[in-house]
């Protein structure tokens, strides 16, 4: 048996089948068409995993409303305080707690205080009713849940300050100072810590839950907003929106170990992580359109952008359906879904037509911040309002963009196996040819 012909023939054939394989897999997240009306300027968003809803705070309509993901549909609607701006589910009790910041005078172009808003709306997703309320600092903003110690962070815009509410008791057992406006927070399960985004001192501050003190300051980009927590990578991204760039913190030295610019990244405000794939989600805004902007935590840049012709706001994941559920932070109040999907060698972006009324502008906020020790601060940036008009029955118009380009492409090409497997069998199939040919008897003449 002549084994040269057949070994040529199975390497050659190994090669068509590994050359096929090696095209890089795509993960695309596109727009689709499903629009949800919520409430006025929904703002702060979070996932019920339990429940598999979403709830969004409502700022102009003072509600709350929940989106089954199931349906798509608001379920209930829920009046809470003056000017919600966020919310975060607690996985604990069963309870979602909504920040009320503010006063609401949309007309004007003022987004909140003074006069602050200074409670918290606690919310039973049995019941979806309003079970108690907690008095905070002024200005409640973007809150974190530690599922450890049973506590939600709230950062007291107004106050300069986080109040620590005790899940057990719906009361205050801890305010801690922190720098100047606290924005938003995010809680980091494997160092028990709370990092907290001050929006007029371009730091974040990182609050152990054990003492509930700041155990150190990260100086990060102007402006810094919204804070994730990537549990893969131990790193908290923070969303610089004036600087229009994102900070990603390392939890083991508290420093910066990247600044993420480029891609088309601009005003970066709402995000949130998605554990299943090492993506960042991070809303923002290009001219005339919105954008979620996907950064890879593994290359610390920009790898896909998603267009809209809304400014995006907020953005949460839904671990169970893959999907992002997204606020236009508008007066006609819409959340869109952004759905999830594996393509090879290239990638979609899909946006929705819309009737734009105006482009997204950065509204001036009064916040005259009254600190412990009566200094007055005055913050200059906060969330940058639009209004918009969207047909719930638009159609998304595709457009299909190479993986590989400069700035990103719409995808992150994901690692692929199946080249290892067929190395794996070249190489024994070389190995077996190997000993075959010497243990092959020698012909003697």
């Amino acid at each position: 048996m002549k084994l040269r012909p057949i070994l040529a023939s199975v390497l050659l054939l190994v090669l068509l089948v590994l050359s096929s394989a090696s095209a890089p897999l795509v993960h695309a997240w596109q727009l689709t068409p499903v629009t949800i009306n919520v409430g006025s300027y929904p703002t702060g968003v979070d996932y019920d995993a339990a429940k598999g809803e979403v709830f969004t705070a409502n700022e102009a309509s003072n509600t709350t409303s929940v989106i089954s993901d199931s349906t798509n549909t608001v379920v209930a609607t829920i009046p809470v305080g003056t000017f919600p701006a966020g919310a975060v589910y607690d996985s604990g009790k069963g309870e979602v707690f909504v920040s009320n910041w503010g006063v609401n005078d949309i007309a004007t172009g003022v987004w909140a205080g003074p006069p602050w808003g200074n409670t918290v709306s606690v919310i039973s997703d049995a019941t979806n009713k309003v079970v108690a309320t907690v008095t905070v600092g002024l200005g409640p903003a973007h809150m974190a849940y530690d599922s450890a110690k049973g506590e939600v962070f709230v950062p007291d815009l107004g106050s300069n300050a986080v109040s620590v509410i005790s899940d057990a008791t719906n009361k205050v057992v801890a305010n801690t100072t922190v720098g100047a406006a606290p924005f938003g927070a995010t809680y980091d399960s494997a160092k028990g810590e709370v990092f907290v985004t001050n929006s007029n001192s371009q730091t974040v501050s990182v609050i152990s839950d054990v003492t509930n003190t700041v155990v150190a300051t990260v100086t990060v980009g102007l402006t810094p907003t919204f804070a994730t927590y990537d549990s893969d990578k131990g790193e908290v991204f923070v969303s610089n929106h004036e600087g229009g760039s994102v900070s990603v913190i390392s939890d083991a030295t508290n420093t910066v170990v990247a600044t993420i610019t480029g891609g088309g990244l601009a005003h970066p405000f709402g995000m949130t992580y998605t554990s299943d794939n090492g993506e960042v989600i991070v809303a923002g805004y290009l001219p005339s359109v919105g954008a979620l902007f996907v950064l890879s935590d593994s290359t610390n840049t920009v790898v896909g952008t998603v267009t809209t012709s809304f400014f995006i706001s907020a953005v949460v994941y839904d671990s169970a359906k893959g999907e992002l559920f997204v606020t236009n932070g508008g007066a006609d109040g819409i959340v869109n879904v952004v759905s999830s999907s594996t393509t090879t060698s290239t990638s979609t972006t899909t946006s929705i037509s819309s009737t734009v009324s105006s482009t997204p502008s950065t509204t001036s906020v009064s916040t005259t911040a009254t600190s412990a020790s009566s200094t007055s601060r005055t913050a200059t940036s906060t969330p940058p309002s639009s209004t918009t008009s969207t047909t719930s029955s638009a159609v998304p118009s595709t457009t299909t963009t190479s993986s590989t380009s400069p700035s990103g492409g719409s995808g992150i090409p994901e690692f692929s196996y199946q080249p290892l497997i067929l190395v794996a069998v070249t190489v024994v199939i070389i190995a077996s040819y190997l000993l075959v040919s010497r243990n092959k008897p020698k012909r003697t003449s």
